[in-house]
């Protein structure tokens, strides 16, 4: 079922590809980046902490740029069509902080222990947790990445849905988020199974949980789907890319790293992202 809200960049992103199917694969790509992040805090001797900073500080200039820059914008175009030059505004902005309360709300729901976003590096694979909190960790681990990716595929899904030019760097910077996230993963379900295999396994699984987002998402919305419906849910997913950015992969970066190696990936994601929303242009 075709998607109806009007917009130029609606159409087929590859030869023979419907729009549908391209923003699902670029999701699954993000999504499975989970198992670089495994396959790091089993085979690397040792993390480069310097590149790591760089890329998140990168991921997080390439979201927050594309949600202010695009997706805001077009989702306050959208609403502002249904509900008029006053009301339109207003909700795009509502919209755009229910998204930020909706994500925050799950990390706090998630106790910091269990939370895949409590980024943990290789090097904590040699500190082992007290065995009675092995089984918990893991059984929390599965449910807390299923809540986490959600959202995150959704924010793929959509950007991917409404132009390549959105998709591809929002599904590059959440693959890039998600390698630590891996990290984080694999290390406490390695201490509660004991078993490489398993703990890389199910991290690397545990990524299906985006695409997972994206196809509930994209179910239970196609139904109904309008432009002021593409409004509310666009104007919530640049909320979540900002409050990811923010509270999760900046923090991250300067634990892994140089406070300005931090900030000037950062500026390179916004300079890249502004370059390829103008080459689309």
């Amino acid at each position: 079922m075709a998607l109806p809200f009007a917009s130029g960049a609606f159409h087929a992103s590859l030869s023979g590809m419907s729009p549908v199917v391209f923003a699902f694969s670029l999701t699954l790509f993000a999504g499975l980046a989970t198992g670089i992040g495994s396959a790091i805090a089993f085979f690397a001797k040792r993390t480069n902490t310097r590149f790591l900073a760089i890329s998140l500080g990168f991921s997080a200039g390439v979201m927050i740029y594309v949600s202010f820059v695009e997706i805001f914008p077009k989702a306050q175009v959208a609403l502002t069509a249904v509900h008029g030059a006053r009301l339109g505004p207003v909700l795009t902005v509502v919209s755009f902080f229910i998204g930020i309360a909706l994500i925050a709300l799950v990390d706090q729901l998630i106790p910091s222990g269990e939370n895949p976003h409590e980024v943990r590096g290789p090097e904590d694979m040699n500190q082992i947790p007290d065995g009675a909190k092995l089984h918990r960790m893991g059984l929390f681990m599965a449910l807390a990445i299923a809540i986490h990716n959600f959202p995150e595929g959704l924010a793929t899904f959509m950007g991917a849905l409404q132009a390549p030019s959105l998709g591809i760097p929002i599904a590059v910077a959440i693959a890039i988020h998600n390698i630590p996230e891996g990290i984080a993963v694999s290390v406490p379900i390695y201490y509660a199974t004991g078993s490489k295999r398993k703990a890389f396994t199910q991290s690397f699984l545990s990524g299906l949980a985006e695409p997972a987002g994206a196809l509930v998402g994209y179910f239970l919305l196609r139904s109904f789907f309008s432009e002021a419906v593409f409004g509310y849910v666009f104007a919530a997913v640049g909320g979540i890319m900002v409050f990811i950015s923010l509270d999760e992969l900046l923090p991250t970066a300067q634990r892994y790293g140089e406070h300005h190696l931090c900030i000037g990936g950062l500026v390179a994601g916004m300079a890249v992202m502004a370059t390829s929303l103008l080459l689309f242009l």
